[in-house]
């Protein structure tokens, strides 16, 4: 059985795998769970007026929401007493949240008109164990639930053999990219255009166009008008007749008679747009690929064009060595330019970003347990991609086959409910 087929059905296995797993392990409760005041099903627990939940203790209740409409997630609190609402200064109100890897964080209160207001943000994801003490007329009330939202649990041996693999969030060096359009088109060093010595009668023509000539190859004959003497004139360089603009019986003049070019060394033209002509420096390598197909080859930036070509973009230009005649005037091709190296703190590798709710995230590990961590990006490369906020340096995070711990994740159920 090759791997590809193993993981296939290790994928159709999962759900009874981790179903089993659940029955035996300590797999985090479901979002919802109260530890006191009752059982309540996942996310289905008591609610008050403003949709938050509700926590009562005899007399007392008090209810506890996130708000997160246009403000960063704060919490909010309401507190009654025999059914009546308080004011919100008659009561002290202390929630500490427990985040996955035992992170203690406290929030305080403070009053808001018939609220209490948290002074802190409730940083995502909001998933962690809850202690709720509060204070009112010299008596104390407390709670402890569970809130958890895009964490599961998977054994070191379901995550081997599913291919999960981790990384740790760390500081890298980015290869700054570019990536442009261009085309293939004759080295003007390497041509040669062709013009009669002296006036007179064309005798002869010994090429084609197209035709390739070696240095040295006869290609007009011409007898002088003032000798009436004939003289042959030679190819100055091996190469390609890309012009022929004479024919036996004419006058030669001093037109261009004919045009031979190498194409064993061609340039790539590459269009510039504005918005990346800062980034784009001559000697910056270029790695190009001819969109006809075949391996890439690899320049360098030696110039760029004195005017600007379509859509104000400016022309760079790459010498390419062609020997093997691959590359040919004409062919469109892609290129990808090496703009630059830009040390940053913190990366997380491309391949384990996964989405999220509207967020794009990682799944960050702490033992056997996986949860989301919602991530602000920055600049990227072709395998780092730059966080400026979501997650700690030193965090250990899923990179390959992040995938099956986000269907896992989706399939437990653990959603972001206040």
């Amino acid at each position: 059985m090759n791997a590809k087929t193993m993981l296939n059905r290790l994928m159709q296995g999962l759900p009874m795998l981790l179903l089993a797993l659940s029955g035996c392990s300590d797999v985090p409760p479901a979002v919802g769970v109260l530890e006191e005041g009752g059982e309540v099903a996942a996310a289905d627990y008591p609610r008050g007026s403003h949709n938050g939940r509700l926590l009562e203790d005899g007399e007392f209740a008090l209810e506890l929401a996130i708000f997160e409409t246009g403000v960063p997630p704060e919490f909010h609190a309401w507190a009654t007493y025999k059914g009546m609402q308080l004011q919100s200064r008659e009561v002290d109100l202390e929630v500490r949240l427990n985040r996955l890897g035992n992170e203690i964080f406290v929030i305080e209160f403070q009053p808001e008109g018939d609220f209490l207001r948290s002074t802190s943000v409730v940083h995502e994801p909001h998933s962690f164990a809850v202690t709720v003490e509060a204070s009112y007329q010299g008596m104390s009330y407390r709670w402890n639930y569970e809130s958890f939202e895009g964490r599961t649990m998977i054994t070191p041996e379901l995550s081997k053999a599913l291919g999960i693999e981790t990384s740790i969030a760390t500081a890298a060096t980015l290869q700054q990219r570019v990536e442009v359009l261009g085309s293939i088109v004759s080295n003007h060093d390497y041509s040669r255009s062709i013009y009669a010595r002296f006036d007179g009668v064309v005798k002869s023509v010994s090429v084609s166009l197209g035709e390739h000539v070696d240095a040295g190859a006869p290609l007009v004959v011409i007898e002088s008008n003032e000798s009436l003497k004939p003289y042959t004139i030679t190819a100055p360089i091996s190469g390609v007749v890309t012009a022929r603009n004479v024919n036996p019986g004419e006058q030669a003049g001093n037109r261009l008679l004919l045009e031979v070019v190498d194409q064993s060394h061609v340039w790539a033209e590459l269009a510039i747009f504005p918005a990346e002509r800062a980034a784009v420096q001559q000697g910056a390598q270029v790695t190009i690929t001819p969109t006809t197909g075949g391996q890439p080859v690899v320049g360098t930036i030696n110039g760029f064009a004195n005017a600007v070509g379509a859509a104000q973009s400016l022309i760079a230009r790459v010498p390419l060595e062609n020997t093997d005649g691959r590359l040919v005037p004409g062919t469109f091709v892609t290129a990808v330019i090496n703009s630059g190296e830009i040390s940053v703190p913190l990366v997380v590798r491309r391949e384990g970003l996964q989405t999220f709710r509207d967020f794009t995230v990682v799944f960050a590990k702490v033992g056997n347990e996986y949860e989301v961590r919602m991530l602000e990006l920055g600049r990227q490369d072709a395998d780092h991609i730059e966080v400026l906020g979501g997650l700690e340096p030193g965090t250990e995070y899923v990179t390959t086959n992040s995938y099956i711990v986000k269907a896992d994740v989706e399939k437990s159920g653990a959603s972001h409910d206040h």
